[in-house]
């Protein structure tokens, strides 16, 4: 785990989704995350999350 974690209301505006968004997708094991009092995100784990959902790089559907 790195040194920077987030809360989830920190992961939404950096997403800029919702709240409930952010639950869902950790929900969804889309998102990774730990639950130690409230749910914590690696700063790690959201720039995975991150990239495994753009489209740059990846070839256009037909």
């Amino acid at each position: 785990m790195s040194e920077n974690t987030y809360r989830v209301g920190e992961v939404a505006k950096k997403l800029n989704v919702s709240v409930r968004s952010v639950f869902r997708y950790i929900h969804d094991e889309k998102l990774r995350a730990t639950k130690i009092g409230y749910w914590r995100v690696d700063e790690n784990d959201l720039k995975s999350f991150v990239i495994g959902r753009t489209n740059v790089g990846k070839p256009m559907k037909k």
